[in-house]
């Protein structure tokens, strides 16, 4: 075991600090990665609060994130996928049972014994796994990716999750050349959402209740924007979407975006509102339309979008924060104030005693 400098919260009232907690030794299929940006994923803060106690209760001391890019300083043994000095990132996984139909299939993020990057019960040391908000991490060879050399490292942190969350099922559903999509919000989902189905050739709409978001969103690659409030701008699109990205955490409603869908389209839910959201049968009956949601992506699907990615240099558009203002980022992202992914410069982390 060795010691790593890291942010924790120590229960859901209190502000994130900074502290010291153990990380194991590599193990002959170990990467040990210096992190040098971590991204703030709203999950982060859910977790950090305890506010999804139901579903995945916090075990404190807890040290966030999942969107996490560094330099590999030690390699195990048995490593072949890389060498120290290699770019290196993790996401929101660092194992699974890879013996499951799932994981043979390439679909971890399905696997009935996943391992979170953080806040999971963690094989090697008994305790809880400790994530990205900290200046290294040590994660199985097979959960460790690829970073293109020509992407910002800043902005490609949020890929990790942001971007696999968003791709995959664009991918899964077919999104290209051709295709009419939507995007429903503009945040942190929402923004890669846009990007990425530009990049794929499709014609892309967003969906928004902000008129002074519609410049950022054709700056990003939107061919349309409609002020989702005016029912006139809604009825001009009705019956035609083929997809539809749904990256909302808010209540809404549903059903003004399934009746743009044309015959067996498609609306995915990649945002979660607190509450269940109300569906008429009638909106999925008439054109044989579909609901669905989607996570993230396998370990081969992230690896996949981030080579798209630096094919089409797509990355996040961030603001870089020393972690020491990590707490004010945490009230900021409750306000929806930031464009549109907080990333944390892990140097900025040398700094503390």
């Amino acid at each position: 075991m060795y010691n790593a400098k890291a942010y924790s919260a120590t229960d859901e009232k209190s502000p994130l600090a900074s502290t010291t907690i153990a990380r194991r030794d590599p193990t002959p299929n170990d990467v040990q990665i210096e992190i040098l940006f971590c991204g703030i994923c709203h999950s982060d803060l859910h977790q950090v609060r305890n506010e999804w106690s139901g579903v995945m209760p916090t075990v404190y001391p807890c040290i966030p994130g999942h969107e996490i890019v560094g330099r590999v300083t030690k390699a195990g043994s048995d490593v072949t996928k890389f060498k120290v000095g290699d770019l290196a990132a993790v996401g929101c996984m660092v194992d699974s049972d890879r013996v499951c139909p799932e994981c043979r299939q390439g679909f971890e993020q399905f696997c009935p014994n996943l391992t979170l990057t953080y806040n999971f019960p963690d094989k090697h040391t008994g305790g809880v796994t400790y994530g990205g908000y900290s200046d290294s991490i040590v994660v199985d060879q097979q959960f460790v990716l690829k970073i293109p050399a020509n992407l910002d490292l800043a902005g490609a942190a949020p890929l990790l999750c942001a971007g696999i969350t968003t791709y995959s099922p664009m991918h899964y559903w077919g999104v290209t050349k051709g295709k009419k999509v939507g995007v429903v919000g503009l945040g942190g989902l929402g923004h890669m959402g846009v990007k990425f189905a530009h990049a794929l050739g499709a014609h892309v709409v967003l969906f928004t209740t902000s008129p002074n978001k519609k410049e950022d969103a054709l700056r990003l690659g939107a061919d349309e924007v409609v002020i989702s409030r005016n029912a006139d701008e809604m009825a001009k699109h009705a019956g035609s979407f083929d997809f539809i990205l749904d990256a909302v955490s808010a209540d809404h409603d549903i059903n003004a975006y399934l009746g743009l869908l044309r015959r067996d389209g498609n609306l995915c839910l990649v945002g979660a509102p607190e509450k269940p959201l109300a569906v008429a049968a009638f909106n999925l009956l008439f054109g044989r339309r579909s609901l669905s949601g989607s996570p993230i992506g396998g370990i081969a699907e992230t690896q996949e979008m981030l080579n798209f990615c630096g094919r089409h240099n797509i990355t996040a558009d961030v603001e870089i924060i020393p972690i020491q203002k990590v707490n004010e980022a945490y009230d900021r992202l409750l306000k929806a104030d930031v464009k549109y992914r907080f990333v944390i410069d892990m140097a900025s982390l040398k700094n503390e005693a």
